[in-house]
């Protein structure tokens, strides 16, 4: 990790003038897919171009992939330079306000190979908290030429590789989803309730203060260490329901120095498509 990969809307601020930034607003809502464009077209930070999660932060739905699978990596570098990056130009990322949406183009840059973006502290609402200035509508960004993207396949781990790794102890495959969720108590979204045998319930919300701000690198490191018991950092699995809010774990460890944990991209949309793969708790 060589700059800061979280700021505050005081450094975003203070950086607007004196620094190559480029901002994406990525607010979304899963259950309202446009919601998070309207939100955007009201208010947004000046000069934020808008991420849209299903079009621009995923690639297209198939039988066989979860909610949310990864772009290619032309389509990816056709909507970065739609909306004028260009390799040495930081970019931040922000959302609502946890993280949670932002942290996916955080990934993406690095799974792409353009270890060049931070998130923004507290999202929109901790920007509008500070009063700063605001611009409505939508902006019509400065294009650029598509760069040549190529995939990092080290930082993921692949459905067959999870099944092929049932019962072994050689990763912890670790599910950010809420505990109801997890425990197949309450399943707002998917059909099939429950989790992957073996895998362990970390909430991302375990990362955040009260405020859904991020806490201290200390404090997140604390909880990880004790997540990965004799394990390294590359060996923690994240996952949730589409692939999505388990790049905000991976955030998380690498503001603790935690760095090279992997992300099942395709989570645990992905592995119900296939209903001879077992689940946890077992119906019936």
């Amino acid at each position: 990790m060589s700059h800061k990969i979280l700021l505050s809307a005081q450094e975003l601020q203070a950086g607007l003038v004196s620094s190559n930034y480029l901002i994406f607003d990525c607010r979304f809502v899963l259950s309202a897919p446009d919601s998070g464009y309207r939100d955007y077209l009201e208010a947004h930070i000046p000069g934020a171009v808008y991420a849209h999660l299903d079009d621009d932060l995923s690639g297209p739905v198939t039988p066989f992939s979860g909610r949310h699978p990864l772009p290619g990596a032309q389509e990816f570098a056709a909507f970065l330079a739609r909306s004028g990056w260009q390799p040495g130009t930081r970019l931040v990322a922000y959302d609502h306000a946890d993280g949670s949406i932002a942290a996916r183009l955080w990934w993406l840059m690095k799974y792409f190979g353009h270890d060049c973006a931070a998130l923004l502290d507290g999202g929109f609402r901790a920007w509008q908290s500070a009063g700063y200035e605001q611009q409505s509508g939508q902006l019509t960004a400065r294009r650029a030429e598509p760069v040549d993207l190529r995939t990092n396949a080290g930082l993921v781990v692949s459905t067959s590789e999870i099944l092929a790794g049932l019962g072994q102890d050689d990763r912890v495959l670790t599910d950010v989803r809420a505990g109801e969720r997890f425990r197949g108590e309450f399943e707002p979204i998917d059909p099939v309730a429950g989790h992957v045998p073996g895998a362990v319930n970390y909430p991302l919300q375990l990362n955040l203060t009260a405020a859904g701000r991020f806490k201290t690198a200390e404090e997140i490191r604390a909880g990880l260490l004790k997540l990965a018991g004799n394990h390294r950092a590359r060996d923690i699995v994240y996952m949730c329901g589409s692939g999505v809010t388990a790049c905000h774990a991976i955030f998380a460890g690498e503001l603790a120095g935690l760095e090279q944990s992997r992300l099942y991209a395709g989570s645990w949309s992905e592995w119900i498509r296939d209903r001879s793969r077992p689940v946890e708790p077992k119906a019936g």
